[in-house]
């Protein structure tokens, strides 16, 4: 059997983690089996279906790395092959005409509600006479279609993941509406519907989904043999939680996977975290690895039942990890939009040599790709803004004439270099009869504003590259004294 995997998010909405991790595990199944992963577009909800959320869910799966061997199919273009399949039920006794206006399922909802009996369709039009449709149709009447369910009928499959499953027709809410009304015709094919068509025209072999999904695998399956069908096997994934164990909300600042991308965090470190959002490898200490690799070893054995906690600290150690290990030429070219979207000013020498110097410098102190704008901010603005503490250090005794011998010192270097800064500041100790602690933090808060930051002889190498750092020497031994 060819493993033929599908993910079908539906565009009324940027895709969200939870759409993510779904297909992140049709994927990892489909390379772990050599079989197909394929894109379809659930966007027969005309009204609220939007273009730009198709490509941003488009744009989001090409971003992580998630590319798809057919589609992407779009449901929105293959109407006439569902109002096939409704009236082929329709013509072999499985579905029928309801007429039912929405009055009279409003009072046979109160009425149940009275009783304490839960809502469902009571079926009342499932043996229509043709007389009574054409008396219905004469009144001017609209009708659904609906698919037939038996009460005494026992659903059962294997989950994948949770094992034998079980449902009862009764449990199903009667009939099914698989068509809206139109006229005398079929309207609008319904979700449940659609899917089981789909999936069977594009040779679905396993439905990889949200176990907020379950509630449809009966009247599905139902749909699956009404149409003489082999039924897929199915796996239902745990929901993704917050850390209190709720289902993860926009509350819990979790939003859509651009708004990840937007907030700092590579592609590789969140496909990576979703990978281990209810999974986990053969060998439970490796954390880090690449959708390939995780491929290899991927098995439904190894989902878990329980819901998956979103860890935001885990997330943020993860995206760490592969901004620490990129090469610098990557980082770079990642860094500088967001340099640009700050109003960064890259005139005066900071070419791309410099740019890739700066990041090898900030690298290993990065979490997020967006806290390079502010740990950057100080090379990239002509003026230095002095801290409390910064303050504080040019007005300790001797901080000015130590400033001004490094200023004098540097005068006799046409170019500074690494050994060159460290012999300055070796003079200024000598020559002033001062430990070495105080010229570096003059040095540090005159030139960065700060007494901490990153390393102080490469920021100063930095910075005497695009000319400011006599600059800020001289305004802070003035200002020092």
């Amino acid at each position: 059997m060819t493993v033929r995997v599908r993910i079908a998010p539906s565009p009324t909405g940027n895709l969200h983690i939870g759409t993510a991790r779904t297909a992140v595990f049709n994927w990892l199944f489909a390379r772990h089996h050599g079989g197909k992963f394929i894109l379809r577009i659930e966007d027969t909800d005309l009204e609220r279906s939007r273009p730009e959320y198709t490509d941003n869910i488009v744009e989001g799966l090409r971003w992580l790395g998630l590319n798809w061997d057919e589609g992407p199919f779009f449901q929105s273009q293959r109407l006439e092959l569902y109002k096939v399949a409704v009236q082929q039920l329709l013509d072999r006794g499985f579905a029928y005409r309801c007429y039912t206006t929405s009055e009279e399922l409003e009072a046979m909802r109160e009425a149940q509600k009275a009783k304490g009996e839960a809502p469902r369709y009571d079926n009342r039009h499932r043996h229509l006479t043709p007389e009574q449709q054409a008396a219905f149709e004469a009144e001017g009447r609209s009708s659904v279609i609906r698919f037939k369910i038996e009460d005494e009928r026992e659903i059962v499959w294997n989950d994948l993941v949770r094992g034998k499953m079980s449902w009862k027709g009764s449990d199903l809410g009667g009939d099914m509406v698989i068509a809206r009304a139109s006229g005398d015709g079929i309207g609008q094919p319904l979700y449940n519907f659609v899917v089981v068509v789909d999936d069977i025209d594009m040779q679905i072999s396993h439905v990889i989904r949200g176990e907020d999904h379950i509630a449809n695998t009966g009247k599905q399956i139902l749909l699956y043999e009404a149409m003489g069908a082999k039924i897929p096997e199915f796996a239902h994934t745990p929901l993704i939680l917050n850390m209190e164990g709720r289902k993860l909300s926009k509350r819990d600042g979790v939003t859509s996977i651009s708004d990840f991308q937007k907030m700092g965090f590579t592609a590789e470190g969140l496909v990576n975290y979703m990978t281990l959002l209810g999974w986990s490898p053969p060998d439970s200490t490796q954390e880090i690895f690449t959708l390939e690799a995780a491929a290899k070893e991927f098995s439904f054995e190894r989902v878990n039942k329980a819901g998956a906690k979103f860890d935001w600290a885990k997330l943020d150690w993860l995206n760490s990890q592969y901004l620490h290990s990129m090469p610098v030429d990557k980082l770079t070219d990642l860094l500088i939009p967001y340099w640009e979207a700050a109003g960064y000013n890259f005139a005066g020498g900071r070419e791309r040599p410099w740019l890739e110097q700066l990041v090898t410098l900030l690298s290993a102190s990065l979490t997020r790709l967006v806290d390079a704008v502010a740990m950057s901010k100080l090379f990239f603005s002509d003026e230095v803004e002095f801290s409390e503490e910064g303050n504080t250090q040019l007005q300790q005794a001797g901080s000015a004439a130590v400033l001004e011998g490094v200023l004098t010192a540097l005068a006799d270097q046409p170019q500074l270099s690494a050994d060159t800064a460290q012999n300055i500041i070796k003079q200024v100790v000598k020559e002033q009869n001062v430990k070495k602690g105080l010229v570096m933090r003059s040095l540090r808060a005159a030139l960065t504003g700060d007494v901490h930051g990153p390393d102080l002889i490469q920021s100063w190498l930095l910075l005497n590259q695009i000319g400011l750092d006599k600059q800020r020497l001289s305004q802070a031994a003035a200002a020092a004294n």
